[in-house]
């Protein structure tokens, strides 16, 4: 099929301006300025089914409903901090096809009235922003971006933020104390950011990948972008793939139907390195379950709650595969880590919890754990569910409770280690 967003891989110089523009660049801003009020447009998005793509997969038409009609002062804000372990796509967008970004972007701002953009990049993406504010320069020589849009008597700005690279700022209210210029923390909701968001304004947050389906939808209408995927989860996804496979990289796929693990990882990843098995499967990066690679796992078509059954969803279908040469007690303590490392310390649950988990992992690591040990991992990982601020405290016990319920062996073989006075097989990093 023709790529709807990573149209690089078909156009390699969209991220030219002059190549966007021959390839209906701007034409799905010119649209909706020209026949659509801002309300029209928004219940376009709705009728698209359109579903946010940095992992919460909510509706995004209902999300820009949400702004007060009355606001005097609104703004829009591109989660651009991908700081998700495994997922790459966004970068990909904004270094490829950076245009259809800001086009996305500047579509929601008409639809609820907005004077302004931030695009809020990860710090490590320093040079990608500086980019960016040459394509923003592009697009307003050419009024796309402004005052008085394309004589439409709408004005809005476009800038770009560098954040400071804490994985925490990819929470929409930890972003936007971050754009304050304050600590990134989350906030307390509600107020959710639809009434009280950046500088105290409502204020829509959307995920690169999400608004880089707007332009398509506007000009090709609802029903156009609904033939694609499923009724419950219409249009594509870009799923990022990596860990071992043969070929890791962004692949382009409308949900449902045809599009499962099974192709991701031996079709289009190529299968396997060393012929091996494939152990396990995160479906969401590190913030999601890793799941056993089973038959009825590997050929479910993969939708937004296509996996409830194993309590995990597809999040930014970050896709990290696991052969079985790897130990997912390992595998755990790796992301454990990395949740305690970044967790912003703000509330008690999340500081203490994951700070209590790593301690544990890391006495498994050193061949001291025993039954009781693990008993307490999951207990603590459960009691921490639902208590936290945002969703990082959630996030952190996915691979904690997953791998102790699906791979209980290699707890076992941990747990049988110490008895014997063994080195655990988690001991290496």
């Amino acid at each position: 099929m023709t790529h709807i967003l990573l149209r690089d891989l078909d156009i390699p110089d969209i991220k030219q301006i002059d190549t966007y523009l021959q390839h209906g660049g701007y034409e799905g801003l010119r649209k909706a300025l020209a026949q659509h009020k801002p309300d029209e447009v928004i219940e376009i998005v709705k009728a698209s089914g359109l579903r946010g793509r940095g992992g919460a997969g909510f509706p995004t038409g209902v999300k820009w409903s949400f702004i007060p009609k009355d606001a005097p002062l609104t703004y829009v804000v591109v989660n651009a901090d991908e700081s998700e372990p495994g997922t790459f796509k966004d970068r990909q967008l904004l270094e490829k096809n950076p245009h259809q970004v800001i086009e996305g972007a500047l579509i929601a701002a008409y639809a609820i009235r907005a004077s302004a953009v931030y695009i809020y990049c990860r710090g490590e993406f320093w040079d990608i922003a500086h980019e960016l504010d040459r394509k923003i320069e592009e697009a307003r020589a050419h009024g796309f971006i402004g005052e008085n849009i394309l004589g439409s008597g709408w004005s809005c700005q476009v800038y770009t933020h560098l954040g400071a690279g804490a994985y925490i700022c990819g929470e929409e209210t930890a972003l936007l104390e971050s754009l304050e210029g304050k600590r990134g923390q989350p906030r307390i909701r509600p107020p959710f950011p639809a009434q009280v968001g950046l500088y105290g304004c409502p204020t829509v947050i959307n995920n690169v990948e999400t608004l880089s389906n707007v332009p398509y939808i506007i000009l090709n209408g609802a029903e156009g972008y609904r033939r694609f995927g499923t009724p419950d989860s219409p249009g594509v996804k870009i799923f990022c793939l990596s860990g071992h496979v043969n070929r890791p990289g962004n692949y382009e796929l409308p949900f449902g139907g045809e599009t499962t693990f099974r192709k991701l990882i031996y079709e289009l990843g190529g299968g396997v390195p060393s012929g091996l098995k494939v152990k396990g499967i995160l479906p969401a990066g590190a913030s999601g379950a890793i799941l056993p690679a089973t038959d009825e796992v590997l050929d479910t078509p993969i939708a937004y709650g296509s996996f409830k059954k194993w309590e995990t969803d597809i999040g930014s279908a970050s896709v990290i595969v696991l052969d079985e040469s790897v130990d997912m007690v390992w595998a755990a303590r790796k992301m454990i880590t990395f949740f305690s490392h970044e967790s912003c310390g703000q509330c008690t649950p999340c500081r203490e919890g994951t700070y209590w988990l790593k301690r544990l992992y890391d006495r498994t690591a050193r061949g001291l754990a025993d039954e009781q040990d693990v008993k307490t991992m999951n207990s603590v990982a459960t009691q921490m569910k639902g208590k936290c601020i945002c969703a990082l405290g959630e996030f952190a016990v996915n691979p904690v409770v997953a791998t102790i319920k699906h791979f209980p062996e290699d707890y076992k073989r941990a747990v049988e280690a110490q008895k014997k006075g063994e080195p655990a097989s988690v001991a290496a990093d």
